[in-house]
């Protein structure tokens, strides 16, 4: 069960860099509006709910090592959500990288 929450918590990390990414290209009238406007502030209190999770994983007998492999899932993660919202284009290239990180995901775990 702990394993799907590390998921999850890799899930709204990306999450969160797409809330940072729709923040960082509003333009704001300060400095300080710049970097807390909604969506940053969002963005990284979602951030901040995704390292709480992994903390509460770690408590739970979830090793280090798992959590590090499973943060790969962000390289499949982001590009999706990248494509999805900001409509950023996914190359054949990429596909690729994202298949053979996956592979060594699952080698890990065999």
């Amino acid at each position: 069960m702990y394993i799907l929450l590390v998921i999850l918590s890799v899930f709204s990390a990306a999450c969160a860099q797409m809330l940072l990414k729709q923040g960082a290209q509003k333009q704001y009238p300060s400095f300080i509006r710049q970097y807390l406007n909604p969506w940053v502030v969002l963005g990284y209190s979602v951030m901040g709910m995704s390292l709480i999770v992994n903390v509460l994983c770690l408590n739970h007998g979830v090793k280090v090592k798992e959590i590090s492999i499973m943060e790969s899932f962000s390289y499949l993660f982001v590009p999706l959500l990248s494509y999805i919202f900001f409509k950023e284009t996914i190359t054949l290239r990429k596909i690729m990288a994202i298949a053979i990180i996956m592979t060594g995901v699952v080698v890990f775990f065999i």
